[in-house]
């Protein structure tokens, strides 16, 4: 399966996300690498760790603004740190499932984690460089960040 492809699946997978949970879209801006420094992350962080044919990490980052205003889409009045974090964790969730439902025995999906602080330390396989794609929803920016080792 080529890097593209793997990148799809994960991009078609949040902005499904939006589709079907908020009932809005969410648009994909650029993809870039993130060749000089490690890619900054939001408020929240989303994170699936991959092993198998290609090892590596898949992130959803978003400020915790943007999931306050798609919690209250989903007419949901707790914004707590706690209720922000399962947020994130559910968009991870949904990146597991649709990977290791289109990669099927190519992968191992081994942990699902979340972040709450923009500096926390991410680890990024040796021979990767991240592919970042930010994700618009409203006026708020998101980010997707795909590094899977070579």
């Amino acid at each position: 399966m080529s890097s593209a492809t793997e990148v799809g699946v994960f991009v078609n997978s949040v902005l499904h996300y939006f589709e079907s949970t908020v009932q809005q879209d969410a648009a994909c801006g650029t993809p870039h690498l993130a060749l000089r420094r490690r890619p900054e992350l939001s408020d929240y962080t989303g994170i699936v760790r991959i092993n198998g044919q290609r090892d590596g990490v898949v992130l959803f980052t978003a400020p915790r603004s943007m999931l306050c205003v798609m919690l209250m889409c989903m007419r949901d009045t707790d914004m707590s740190h706690d209720n922000l974090c399962e947020l994130v964790g559910e968009i991870a969730n949904t990146l597991w499932g649709n990977a290791r439902s289109s990669f099927r025995h190519q992968v191992s999906i081994s942990v699902l984690s979340m972040a709450h602080e923009r500096d926390a330390p991410m680890v990024y396989p040796l021979n990767s460089r991240p592919i970042v794609i930010p994700i618009a929803w409203r006026s708020y920016q998101a980010r997707l960040v795909v590094c899977l080792d070579s």
